[in-house]
């Protein structure tokens, strides 16, 4: 594989967390990255993104919302093809898989 056709995931996942960084939870006052509902995100080389996320609880409010937000988000970056948002409750979501930032935001430190 050339030089040229190799993309350099790492820069365009660091595009796609700070994306991913402006999209909060309406309930909680901090972003869905930092809140660990962020799962994984895979980029291929033809410029296709996934992102395994995950909700607060089945049962949240944005259920259906959130995941498109993201997806349009995400989509907003130039160099995407296409962006596809799954949502998963395996392993459900917990406080633990908050940043040290979000629970000191959230006083839980």
């Amino acid at each position: 594989m050339s030089e040229e056709t190799t993309i350099d995931t790492q820069d365009l996942g660091d595009k796609i967390v700070r994306v991913l960084k402006t999209i909060y939870d309406p309930e909680i006052p901090v972003d869905i990255y930092e809140l660990g509902l962020i799962y994984d995100v895979f980029v291929n080389e033809d410029y296709d993104v996934k992102i395994l996320m995950t909700l607060t609880s089945p049962n949240c409010p944005v259920a259906e919302s959130l995941p498109m937000e993201v997806e349009e988000k995400v989509k907003s970056l130039d160099e995407l093809k296409d962006v596809e948002v799954e949502i998963t409750f395996d392993p459900p979501w917990t406080q633990e898989l908050m940043s040290e930032e979000a629970k000191l935001e959230l006083g839980l430190l």
